[in-house]
């Protein structure tokens, strides 16, 4: 059985209290008493109460990760496992709790209901010290509530407001160089699947595939731009659009979509790269197995997930910075088959 705090006082020779203000960082502590105490605390295995700790710190060492999206889409997309990853790593590498908020997106006005209760049982609760928020639309009530509130929290992905702290990847420059690499193996209806662009991430990588055309002089051809969802069936679905206006090489926003599109480019009897080739974004696992086996764009997810966590215990550990924190991280193009050669 661990011992209590009265028991460690007492093998550390100290009061109750001295105990107390050095498992709470109180700086008020001799270094010698503070190294005792903590011996003590090291063989004996004791372990502060949780719900007294938080009292005497204000501090609940316990970050949120909310993502509003549908639960099926965060068990369906390999993308958010790996971020999940990166994101937990962090958190025990810096002995905080991680938190995951899930909502279920039957209907709009569900999961804004779900979301109010969240945030007012929760985060104006104070039972987080923070908050990750990850592939939520520019139009989130979130975002606003968190900055009028004063809530320390870190966006995977751009946020257009000067006092929001986010990490991103590259997405302008990752979609660019992969429309470039299709146009310099001669293709010129290049044909995109974007992501929804009700989310900076769907935005850049569209004006990266713009910004690739316009330096190549090709107009850009509307009817060879359809909007997806990041998911497979969105990628199926935008694909189907496209096929009328003959593309004859397609980049995807993500590389869910990519396999997407490929699954409707046979149905229709198409072959991949020889009729239309194919270009994802993300390089996902399911990248490099997909037949044939998929030029994406890979950005550093699980580094991305990592970084928001050091960016927000920052935040956390100095409050009285004002320091607005933006990271975007590089992105690199994986040639593979699905393009049908090496760009020249």
């Amino acid at each position: 059985m661990p011992p209590t705090l009265e028991e460690v006082a007492k093998l550390a020779g100290v009061s109750r209290s001295t105990v107390s203000r050095v498992v709470n960082q109180h700086p008020n502590v001799r270094p010698e008493v503070r190294e005792r105490v903590w011996e003590v605390i090291r063989k004996t295995g004791y372990q502060p109460h949780a719900a007294a700790r938080s009292l005497a710190t204000r501090r609940t060492r316990v970050i949120g990760l909310i993502i509003p999206q549908a639960v099926t889409t965060l068990f369906t997309d390999p993308y958010f496992p790996i971020l999940i990853r990166g994101i937990a790593d962090a958190c025990n590498a810096h002995n905080y709790h991680l938190m995951l908020s899930l909502f279920s997106r039957r209907r709009v006005q569900e999961s804004r209901a779900r979301q109010d209760l969240l945030y007012q049982q929760v985060l104006r609760g104070r039972y987080l010290d923070g908050v990750v928020v990850s592939s939520a639309p520019l139009d989130d009530p979130i975002f606003p509530r968190l900055l009028e509130d004063g809530v320390p929290f870190i966006i995977v992905g751009r946020y257009p407001h000067e006092r929001a702290n986010y990490v991103d990847v590259d997405n302008v420059a990752g979609a660019r160089m992969a429309v470039e690499h299709l146009l310099r193996l001669g293709h010129e209806r290049v044909a995109t699947i974007t992501g929804p662009l009700n989310m900076c991430s769907g935005q850049d990588r569209l004006e990266g595939y713009r910004q690739a055309l316009a330096a190549r002089g090709i107009p850009v051809d509307e009817d060879l731009i359809a909007e997806g969802d990041f998911t497979e069936q969105g990628g199926q679905a935008a694909m189907r659009r496209l096929l009328p206006h003959r593309p004859t090489a397609v980049f995807a926003a993500s590389d869910m979509m990519a396999a997407g599109a490929i699954k409707v480019l046979r149905e229709a009897g198409l072959r991949v790269p020889e009729d239309v080739a194919v270009v994802g974004f993300d390089d996902i696992p399911l990248a490099s197995m997909v037949e044939p086996p998929l030029t994406t764009v890979r950005q550093p997810i699980e580094q991305t997930g990592g970084m928001a966590v050091e960016l927000l215990v920052s935040l956390l550990e100095n409050p009285g910075e004002e320091t607005v924190h933006w990271v975007v991280l590089p992105t690199e193009l994986v040639i593979r088959a699905s393009c049908g050669g090496r760009s020249r």
